[in-house]
């Protein structure tokens, strides 16, 4: 049964997408099979592993005119790609019954097939984004470790909790991810330390150092693993990866046994 994930955070430029990749790409290494979905219309999640414009993509599926059929970009590793044509969906699906429970019965069929399905979510908190909470086991925060970036914390903590509360039961905030970090700057260890006081233990111990690399793969239409495996920020993600496998599946085990 797959453990699915939602990565948000809606503010852009915090590394969402980037950890969303690279994740996956970890959780591929350490031998797990993960389908990654683009659910942003910019799909810049699509565009940086150079996946080339499918005929179905989220869209389609979530107007129910196709079947998910996820891209193979590499062994174990499997895409569900985006496309623009997906910012009219919230206009056009208003009016559709259940639409808040779309993606959660588009992946039904899939859900042993895959040991992880990641969510790229949009930075918006509208309907694509609360189809993403329903149906999702974890909300996890990429937040970059600058000022900004503490603004709409408790937003994101309100939303998880009302869907929690109204939607579904099972969500909780799996986790928050302090991204471009430099242990150098006061900034960002004084940000850090409120991400900590906010969160608290939910603050993942990796956090995700300010890397080229990892600006640079997306050019090369590569996760961080393919184009430079030897970099911090292919140590960092899979220090993170090994990290979340162990809490999460941890806390599917602990919930599966409350409610047996």
């Amino acid at each position: 049964m797959s453990i699915i994930i939602s990565l948000l955070n809606h503010k852009g430029g915090v590394g969402k997408t980037t950890s969303a990749i690279n994740i996956s790409a970890a959780l591929v290494k350490l031998g797990k099979k993960v389908m990654l979905v683009d659910l942003d219309p910019q799909a810049n999640l699509t565009v940086s592993l150079g996946i080339p414009r499918q005929k179905v993509t989220i869209y389609e599926n979530m107007r129910g005119e196709a079947e998910i059929q996820p891209y193979v970009v590499k062994d174990g590793m499997h895409v569900v790609s985006s496309s623009l044509d997906l910012s009219g969906a919230e206009m056009e699906l208003i009016n559709e019954a259940g639409r808040e429970y779309i993606l959660r019965e588009l992946f039904e069929p899939l859900k042993e097939e895959y040991d992880y399905i990641i969510i790229d979510c949009p930075p918006s908190l509208g309907l694509l984004t609360l189809n993403a909470l329903t149906t999702s086991n974890y909300v996890v925060v990429p937040m970059q470790t600058e000022f900004l970036a503490l603004q709409g914390l408790a937003k994101i903590k309100q939303i998880t909790d009302k869907v929690r509360f109204r939607l579904n039961k099972n969500l909780q905030i799996g986790g928050v991810i302090a991204t471009m970090y430099d242990n150098r700057k006061v900034l960002n260890r004084d940000i850090l330390s409120t991400i900590i006081k906010y969160f608290g233990d939910k603050v993942f111990k990796s956090m995700i150092r300010e890397n080229v690399s990892l600006a640079e793969a997306p050019a090369q239409h590569k996760d961080i693993f393919d184009y430079a495996p030897h970099s911090n920020g292919a140590e960092d993600y899979l220090k993170l990866a090994k990290e979340m496998v162990e809490r999460l599946e941890k806390g599917i085990k602990e919930n599966n046994s409350d409610e047996a």
